[in-house]
């Protein structure tokens, strides 16, 4: 398959969107099949929520440098703050730090994604994103975006986001906001939209977003962890607090899923922008996008089949 265009992949009965399973109810399956998210109050704990802000902080500080993790900051703070988290708003790709790590292979969080991937299951992608203050120029606002746009992988049913609040999550710091049901919708063209502030490396969103659909503010406790599908349209407000806004995430997929072939598609620039980073970065000279999911991947449940 070569289609960027590739949408769920139909289960036959009543659910397109998740595998029969023992966890959750019927009521929960029919608001993901018809919402395209679902959020579960409390799933991690405080305990494993301050482990993983300490690990965070002591990345920052550079006392620990988990390989391969991207770290982005905003430079223009570093003079003012140095090596600190006030200007660290996203440790990308933690999988080689065991004990951020740990997050992907929780028993609690699994236990859902299974309903969604079956047993097979692959952290494809991680994030501790901490959101700064940013209520003038808007640096941090992550437009309106689907997921899939950044995964060479398919089928798009059988991918999961898990996303946990390290702390409230409210409009004042910018919480996630989502497009209810455009999880059936197909793969949108990306790109760098018109911002008023600048737009962050990678950071792409809708080019052409539709207003009309209502946009659903999630509101999140600490620990709380919404699990959504790749499709759906969801991006993040700013922060307008002074204080910081913390998350910690990881895309799910069923190692039965399958890598496809981007050129040609709406997929295909991000592909170049992806693979001329990572090769400036690692002096690289022949580097390819499945490389560089190959490199992210990690089996933390079943067999690896495909992926």
């Amino acid at each position: 398959p070569t289609s960027a265009q590739v949408s769920a992949v139909p289960q036959p009965g009543r659910f397109r969107y998740t595998l029969d399973n023992n966890v959750l109810t019927t009521e929960q399956r029919q608001f993901y099949e018809d919402n395209g998210y679902l959020v579960i109050k409390k799933l991690v704990s405080d305990e494993d929520i301050e482990r993983f802000r300490k690990e965070f902080v002591r990345i920052c500080k550079r006392e620990v440098t988990p390989p391969g993790a991207m770290i982005m900051k905003d430079e223009s703070l570093r003079s003012q703050y140095g090596q600190s988290e006030k200007v660290v708003n996203k440790v990308q790709d933690f999988q080689e730090d065991k004990e951020l790590f740990r997050y992907c292979t929780l028993p609690e969080v699994l236990k859902y994604v299974e309903c969604f991937t079956g047993p097979n299951i692959m952290a494809m992608h991680t994030m501790l994103i901490n959101k700064l203050p940013d209520s003038d120029t808007q640096t941090f606002l992550h437009p309106m975006h689907q997921d899939l746009h950044y995964f060479p992988f398919r089928p798009a049913a059988r991918i999961v986001c898990s996303w946990t609040a390290m702390e409230r999550a409210d409009q004042n710091n910018g919480c996630l906001v989502v497009q209810p049901g455009t999880h059936r919708q197909p793969l949108k063209p990306h790109g760098y939209p018109e911002l008023e502030g600048k737009a962050n490396k990678l950071f792409h969103g809708l080019l052409d977003e539709d207003e009309k659909i209502p946009k659903v503010h999630l509101v999140m406790e600490k620990g709380d962890t919404v699990f959504f599908h790749p499709l759906l349209i969801h991006g993040s407000g700013i922060n307008k607090t002074s204080g910081f806004r913390k998350s910690i995430s990881c895309h799910f997929a069923s190692s039965e899923c399958y890598y496809i072939d981007v050129k040609n598609t709406s997929q295909e620039h991000l592909e170049k922008e992806l693979v001329e980073m990572v090769r400036k970065k690692y002096d690289a000279t022949s580097v390819e996008l499945r490389d560089i999911w190959n490199f992210r991947a990690r089996l933390v449940q079943g067999e690896r089949i495909n992926l």
